[in-house]
């Protein structure tokens, strides 16, 4: 007899229907309920089959090539199901469902008389038996005299939905009870009540799915103009599903821009909430010819800018809409002025082989006494990770209702941070009193691997942090993680490429790399003038190839440490 761990796989998805069953059954419908109740009822060997055949890509497997050491019997354990018709041996099967069931050798056997060659590939002999065998037909009469089976699976669409009820998302599969028995996934164990879940309604759950299949069939080309009226369909009093519908109409409205439709690109964008809805529309405006649409829209928004981005944005369309519109000089708003940002340039010699110009930056820079690392979002967003651990992973309802959870649901939610102010505020008052180092380093130690929404551990070892929080004072982590705080999915990205070290010093500077012809990206300006307005050492740092003359004359460095090819030694030193 085999142990009770052969079967991992089913008594993890026993748990998850016994999990759905105790917080949705008032939620389910008469099909819903019936698989809970005959699943339940079925032999272990045939419960086993039926997920082993749900974990796989499907719906079609072929009978003959099912082999699973702890089924000894596949036929056997098919009959219950084939009973209940959750798997179909009759259902009739395209030609492209019988090409994914067999090799390319089995095929040209198969259609041994179609006059197909082993020259060609399976999607040519799919292409060239597409003419003559057009329709569906049963297995039998695809493989006459076959002397197996294919099955179908046939409650797929049930098992779907009671997986988007059990984790909230279609992200997340039947896998991630694998990969967390094997360690290959830690999730940080937070206390929820039985009534936790992510669905309040079964009209919840009806308008995911009908987000989740206009977002398919946005990605499959569909027409934009039936999509807007069945993402008008799918709108709903539920805070998060709206912001997914938003962020919906969003993408067919960025699809109709691409397709010149600008009537439909702004009605889509007119009826977002997600950020950057309200940006795209104007530029719809002014791309159309509507200049003072786009001018009345744009002022409206500089009024209340709902981020810094786009902030900067309307920094840059405000003069040109006036200059479009023939305002006179002094009636147009004033170009901002950038600060000046930090700048040095190196030359370095030409890889032969691709390589990414930050790594060259970073070895030519390196010392043992002046140590370099390539981190980008990595560091600062894993330092405050740590840090605010247990402000992000607070127990707060409607934030966490299963254990695969790598991060609280409302993360992206506008009331995330305001809900958890308290706990945010407790955890940065450590910076203030120095406590932040011995904090972050047990919840290194502690909670090393568990997945988080802010920790990289693959990028962030002992050394690194060691470095950081004794080069780093603790007032620019303040101010840092406040500007994150301020706008966590808009400020998690664009900080600099490097950071630099200098520990006997107790100093460092992060540097920004450009190669020959990159520029900044709008992110990444807003994160250096933060800085240069903080008095956080920052420069970006562009390069030239040896022998190419620069795009322009390198300017007096002025980096916090100078890294200009003249001051390069004296710096690393």
């Amino acid at each position: 007899m085999l142990e009770p761990h052969r079967y991992y796989y089913l008594h993890n998805f026993q748990r998850a229907l016994a999990w759905v069953g105790g917080r949705y059954g008032g939620l389910l419908d008469t099909a819903e309920q019936g698989f809970l109740a005959g699943f339940a009822q079925l032999p272990m060997a045939s419960q086993a089959l039926l997920v082993r055949l749900l974990l796989r890509r499907g719906p079609w497997f072929l009978e003959h090539k099912l082999a699973y050491a702890e089924i000894p019997d596949v036929r056997a354990a098919a009959q219950p199901l084939l009973a209940l018709g959750w798997l179909d041996a009759g259902r009739p099967l395209r030609l492209e469902d019988l090409f994914a069931l067999h090799t390319k050798a089995e095929l040209l056997a198969l259609f041994a008389t179609a006059g197909l060659h082993g020259g060609l590939r399976k999607a040519q002999m799919l292409q060239a038996l597409g003419g003559t065998h057009a329709g569906e037909r049963t297995y039998a009469e695809w493989h006459p005299g076959a002397a197996h089976a294919a099955w179908c699976v046939t409650v797929g669409d049930v098992c779907e939905r009671l997986r988007l009820m059990f984790f909230g998302n279609l992200r997340q599969g039947w896998s991630e009870f694998v990969l967390a028995n094997l360690g290959v996934f830690r999730y940080e164990p937070v206390p929820f009540p039985a009534e936790a879940r992510a669905f309040a309604s079964r009209a919840d759950v009806d308008g995911f799915l009908a987000i989740a299949r206009c977002r398919q069939a946005l990605d499959d080309g569909a027409d934009p103009a039936q999509l807007l009226q069945a993402a008008a369909a799918c709108i709903s009093a539920n805070p998060w599903l709206e912001l997914r519908r938003a962020k919906l109409l969003l993408r067919i409205g960025q699809a109709c821009e691409r397709a010149q439709q600008w009537a439909l690109a702004e009605q889509a964008y007119a009826q977002s909430r997600y950020p950057g809805a309200r940006h795209r529309r104007m530029r719809v405006c002014e791309r159309s010819g509507r200049p003072a649409d786009a001018w009345a829209l744009a002022q409206a928004a500089q009024a209340a800018p709902e981020s810094e981005e786009e902030r900067q944005r309307l920094a840059r369309m405000l003069p040109r809409l006036a200059r479009q519109l023939g305002l006179a000089p002094g009636e147009r708003p004033a170009r901002r002025s950038s600060p000046p940002l930090a700048r040095a340039d190196l030359e370095l010699e030409r890889p032969a082989a691709p390589v990414p110009v930050e790594s060259l930056v970073r070895a030519h820079w390196h010392r043992a006494a002046a140590p370099v690392f390539y981190v980008e979002n990595t560091l600062f967003n894993t330092l405050f990770g740590l840090l605010c651990w247990p402000a992000i992973f607070a127990p707060l309802p409607g934030a966490f209702f299963h254990p695969f959870q790598s991060g609280p649901a409302d993360l992206r939610s506008p009331d995330f941070v305001p809900r958890r102010a308290h706990a945010f505020a407790a955890c940065l008052a450590l910076l203030d009193t120095g406590q932040h180092h011995a904090a972050i380093r047990q919840r290194f130690a502690e909670k090393h691997g568990v997945q988080s929404p802010f920790v990289f551990w693959g990028a962030v070892t002992q050394e690194l942090l060691d470095l950081a929080l004794a080069c780093i004072p603790a007032a620019h982590l303040r101010r840092v993680f406040e500007r994150l705080l301020r706008d966590l999915p808009g400020n998690r990205a664009g900080l600099p490429d490097l950071v630099r070290f200098w520990p006997a010093e107790q100093r460092y500077e992060l540097v920004e790399v450009k190669g020959p012809g990159d520029h900044l990206q709008d992110n990444q300006i807003r994160w250096l003038e933060f800085f240069h307005a903080e008095g956080i050492p920052a420069s970006v740092c562009h390069v030239q190839w040896q022998g190419r003359s620069p795009a322009r004359a390198a300017p007096v460095c002025t980096a916090p440490v100078c890294t200009a090819p003249a001051c390069a030694a004296q710096g690393a030193a």
